[in-house]
């Protein structure tokens, strides 16, 4: 069997005779120990690694140990920190353990004593993320349960995640708004070996182009007017784990410029920063976006795309699997009653019906919302038709009930004209209810010589 990896401590003593003792004795103890004068040098390598346990003379010849632990806490660092003084005082030590030290020694330091600390500021540190971990994964991994597959179509996805799970492979998984792709990447992630990792959802739409940047690679201090501490990115806050890239069809070309690199070196560089960082992250990417058109349309490059969509995942509108909706309803009714303290007893059956003759342009969603909103309002404990308020279900039902024996392209321009007409022309609203840019949407009205 391998060796287990070393935990890494860090000591920042500028005694050379203390160092050297201090390095002996956890060396001694089984750690990989690094070492340094000062506390400018500490800083830089906690930049770059991450330590189990941290200790730091109180007396550094450059920074205060006071401010290097502050400093090491706006790091992210989630190390023990264990602050060193030969002239410590009772209030000094209440501070610095306010300031989120793990421990303060005060020298001469009795080194078995100290192999006995350090060893219970490391188990300290462990049982601290594992519970952290373990949280997270519980919380995700009850999410990862509420997929309701009755479909044949909703099971081939399940087999497919299944499938694809306990690989290294990048997985596109493709879906209108609304119909469930942020839950079938937590089950990619739960259902494979990186489980017990972090699972970073990053909405690429959220952001601005700058700031996308920044949240996706991270910064240093300094960087840019504004960047006051050291920022660790997703990449780096999903390492080991899997990195959810969603809305990636918008991102800017610099991101995807930056992003194809990351993915092609396995590393990144920090805005601002100048040292290497390996990433270990399973990247999976979601669009509503057909990704074809995006790099037709010159908005996505080709070479990304490639990258990205080792595995096509397509997760079907709710429209397209009626069998999933009694399941789903069942399930959001009990979730919302629990949630708000309501009863709900008997659904009445045109209740079902309802749900199943409209046309959910918001997917499942929409639909979690609608009957949240039917189990609040409700005026007796058994949910009527009357509960339900899905809007204009008349016009969205008939604008998707379009015979079958039509042709295709004869079903495209009827879908973009009547989406024109409820949109009251506006390319923007029609491209995002069909999943399609406004580029296109302007091309199909002169293809199909639509009056508008």
């Amino acid at each position: 069997m391998p060796n287990p990896t070393p935990i890494k401590i860090l000591v920042i003593e500028d005694d050379p005779d203390g160092r050297r003792s201090l390095t002996d004795a956890l060396e001694e103890a089984g750690y990989a120990v690094s070492a340094v004068a000062t506390g400018q040098e500490g800083l830089q390598r906690c930049t770059a690694e991450n330590y189990a346990a941290i200790l730091v003379d109180v007396r550094l010849p450059d920074i205060d140990g006071h401010e290097v632990l502050q400093r090491i806490r706006q790091l992210d660092s989630q190390a023990a920190i264990l602050l060193m003084t030969a002239y410590g005082t009772v209030a000094q030590a209440v501070a610095a353990l306010k300031a989120g030290a793990y421990d303060y020694i005060l020298k001469p330091l009795n080194l078995t004593d100290l192999q006995s600390k350090v060893a219970h500021a490391v188990e300290s540190n462990q049982l601290r993320t594992q519970i952290t971990a373990l949280q997270a994964a519980l919380r995700a991994q009850s999410s990862a349960r509420t997929i309701i597959a009755h479909s044949a179509s909703m099971r081939e996805v399940l087999r497919q995640v299944q499938a694809v799970a306990d690989t290294r492979a990048s997985v596109l998984i493709l879906g209108e708004s609304g119909v469930g792709k942020e839950l079938v990447a937590r089950a990619l992630h739960f259902d494979s070996q990186r489980g017990q990792a972090p699972f970073v959802a990053l909405n690429c739409g959220a952001f601005s182009a700058s700031l996308l940047e920044s949240e996706l690679f991270g910064h240093e201090k300094g960087a840019f007017t504004g960047a006051l501490s050291r920022h660790a990115g997703a990449f780096e806050r999903a390492q080991g784990g899997t990195l959810l890239l969603d809305e990636i069809g918008i991102a800017p070309a610099a991101v995807q410029t930056r992003l194809l690199r990351v993915l092609e070196t396995r590393e990144l560089l920090r805005l601002g920063g100048r040292t290497p960082i390996a990433v270990d992250a399973r990247v999976v990417s979601a669009t509503n976006r057909n990704p074809e058109d995006l790099v037709a349309e010159k908005l996505f490059r080709h070479d990304l795309l490639y990258r990205l969509q080792v595995v096509t995942i397509r997760i079907p509108p709710l429209r397209e699997r009626p069998e999933d909706i009694r399941p789903l309803a069942a399930h959001f009714i009990k979730q919302a009653c629990a949630e708000h303290g309501r009863h709900i007893a008997n659904i009445e059956p045109a209740c079902y019906d309802l749900l199943e003759r409209y046309a959910w342009p918001g997917n499942v969603r929409e639909l979690k919302h609608a009957l949240e909103n039917a189990v609040i309002m409700a005026q007796t404990s058994t949910l009527r038709p009357a509960d339900l308020h899905l809007g204009p279900m008349e016009r969205a039902t008939a604008a998707w009930r379009i015979p079958a024996a039509i042709p295709l392209v004869e079903l495209e321009k009827q879908a973009i004209l009547q989406a024109l007409q409820r949109h009251k022309c506006s390319r923007t609203l029609t491209a995002e209810e069909l999943g399609i840019s406004p580029r296109t949407i302007q091309r199909k009205i002169k293809e199909y010589k639509l009056p508008f």
